[in-house]
């Protein structure tokens, strides 16, 4: 087993997958379309029983023409299989590519939409702790490497050892010593192949696919933090570190491409022999009187053909290792598990009236030697207006966090509406929680596909209701485009403040039951905050609302506050009882009206 780059810790790790276990991955898609699959083998089988009879046709051309001009007939016969062998052997290929094709298609669709749909199964720790660069690489490089190992192993290798067995047993059942040289060089060829790519190119070749996964990652991150780049002015220094990426990648690939020469040269001299070998075999049994010219012509055809599929045994052996790197990724991707699985039959989520309760719930994160919350208890009553205040690290955005089960508990249970989390589809009771992060991330997509997100199918009357009610209307209106601006990758066109707008009317849209705020309006100005403050009251009116805050100002008219600490509510109450009790709530007024 050699490499693979691991993106969490920036190290080389040993493969867990042979390849038989990733041919095997690819085998279960053809079981799918057997009848396409079947179709494909069996022409291809017809097709190369018609090509195994090209050096036959060619020896009873030549014989035909040797023996003069009172055999005319027999020679034009002789050419009209000759030509129609051939002819019949490119239909019948043709005709099984016509069932492969479609095939092949069909395949590298379900392999990118399931590979795409396991990536995002997998836990919020999961894409925290991956390159997203690195992600689509192996995803789209599996679906291409799909392709290369199919026609590798259906298309050339296995046909080729199957016409190199047919022209073999031919020749030995009528010279057995050159059938048998014939059959020790295949042999000795196609083991060594098979051996030089596992033992001597396979390594340096896994190593260069993973350099890939690296280089696109570190591209990805280092474009998408663009504006980052630009804010220091280190542009030199992301140069710098992508050029070390990719000097890293061109020594590896060098290494790789060297090895394939190298491999070429040892093979380029055993056909050399084998040429050498067969033809000087049967010019001998010539000089003694024991060929035909036809017999010779049968020989040199044979080797033209065998000489060709053995070049393609040794280029496709050597493609299909690196593609089976290639599809390595997606189908590891197949064998893991989800770290935060639906149970079976796990049945939807029916909010109505978003109660929410801890109950004594145990948690950790997996980096974290402590739990965060251990035997926590807490109860939001239905439509109650409930803010989380407290130092970074305290456990508030950690509760958010578990009400959508990004992560799973260690112990006790948390419950909304009467259901534990932990039995209903994670979809079905995300989508009945709306939150509005403090730097909302939008799609490179359109404004109104960014608001209508959160309820597929609304009408743009809809979406444009939702946008006024969150105070974005007008500045959307006076786009270029209006609501089919586009808004760059993660939204980067529009300002913070346009931002925080369009995800809050993405809010309003949603019309959940339980309404999360993550600080919604700390990148609006003062004017805007008021008004956006007026559109979320109108909005939290009969829903339960959780509010991170930061900025106590924002919080005042809150049923009731709690102020976390080491995972611990130590105060809860209004704003004007925990301000007169003179304890941490007070302490973090008093700093922040010292700041205002």
């Amino acid at each position: 087993m050699s490499d693979i780059f691991d993106e969490e810790t920036g190290e080389f790790r040993k493969r867990t997958l042979t390849n038989g276990q990733v041919l095997a991955f690819i085998a279960h898609y053809w079981k799918r379309r057997r009848g396409l699959f079947g179709a494909t083998i069996g022409l291809t089988l017809v097709a190369i029983g018609v090509e195994v009879m090209v050096p036959r046709a060619s020896q009873a051309l030549v014989d035909a023409i040797v023996a003069g001009r009172a055999n005319v007939h027999g020679a034009w016969r002789a050419w009209a299989v000759f030509v129609g062998v051939y002819i019949a052997f490119s239909a019948i290929r043709n005709l099984a590519n016509r069932f492969w094709n479609p095939l092949a298609a069909r395949t590298m669709e379900d392999m990118i939409n399931e590979a795409f749909q396991r990536v995002q199964s997998f836990s919020a720790d999961w894409h925290g702790d991956t390159f997203a660069g690195a992600t689509v690489r192996q995803l789209t490089r599996a679906m291409w490497g799909y392709d290369m190992v199919a026609d590798a192993v259906v298309w050339w290798i296995g046909p080729a050892l199957l016409v190199l067995l047919g022209l073999t047993i031919q020749m030995m059942l009528r010279w057995p010593m050159i059938g048998a040289f014939s059959l020790a060089m295949v042999a000795i060829y196609v083991t060594s192949n098979i051996l030089f790519s596992n033992l001597y190119v396979r390594e340096a070749n896994m190593r260069s696919v993973a350099l890939d996964s690296r280089l696109g990652a570190a591209l990805a991150d280092s474009i998408t933090s663009n504006p980052t780049v630009k804010g220091f002015g280190a542009e030199p220094r992301e140069e710098a570190r992508i050029a070390r990426v990719a000097r890293e990648w061109r020594d590896a690939t060098l290494l790789t491409w060297t090895r394939y020469t190298n491999v070429w040269l040892v093979h380029s001299l055993m056909l050399a022999l084998l040429q050498g070998g067969l033809t000087g075999l049967l010019v001998l049994r010539w000089t003694q009187g024991r060929a035909s010219a036809g017999d010779v012509a049968f020989v040199i055809t044979t080797f033209l053909v065998m000489s060709g599929y053995l070049r393609n045994i040794g280029d496709n052996i050597r493609m299909a290792q690196k593609a089976l790197a290639d599809v390595e990724d997606v189908a590891r991707y197949a064998r893991l598990a989800p770290q935060v699985p639906d149970r079976p039959r796990a049945p939807a989520f029916v909010g109505e009236v978003g109660e929410i309760v801890f109950e004594d719930v145990t948690f950790r994160y997996k980096t974290a030697e402590t739990p965060i919350y251990d035997a926590f208890g807490l109860r939001i009553a239905p439509g109650e207006r409930v803010a989380l205040v407290g130092p970074t690290g305290s456990g508030k955005s950690t509760f958010v966090k578990l009400i959508q089960r990004l992560y799973d508990i260690e112990g006790g249970q948390i419950r909304v509406d009467g259901q534990d989390v932990a039995a209903v589809a994670q979809g079905s009771l995300r989508r009945s929680i709306a939150v509005v992060p403090q730097d909302p991330a939008l799609f490179h997509r359109s404004i109104a596909e960014n608001i209508g997100y959160s309820r597929p199918g609304a009408t743009l009357e809809e979406v444009m209701l939702a946008a006024r009610r969150a105070k974005a209307h007008e500045f959307i209106a006076r786009l270029p485009k209006g609501y089919d601006t586009l808004v760059g990758e993660r939204g980067v066109k529009l300002s913070g403040g346009e931002r925080q707008r369009v995800a809050i009317a993405r809010a309003f849209l949603a019309d959940a039951p339980i309404l999360v705020l993550d600080e919604a309006t700390s990148s609006l100005d003062v004017e805007t905050e008021r008004e956006v403050q007026a559109a979320t009251d109108a909005l939290m009116k009969g829903r339960t609302t959780i509010i991170i805050a930061h900025r106590l100002s924002t919080i005042r008219h809150a049923d009731r506050i709690l102020v976390f600490q080491d995972g611990r509510v130590v105060e809860e109450g209004q704003h004007g009882e925990l301000v007169a009790k003179g304890g941490a709530y007070a302490r973090l007024n008093a700093v922040a009206q010292g700041s205002a």
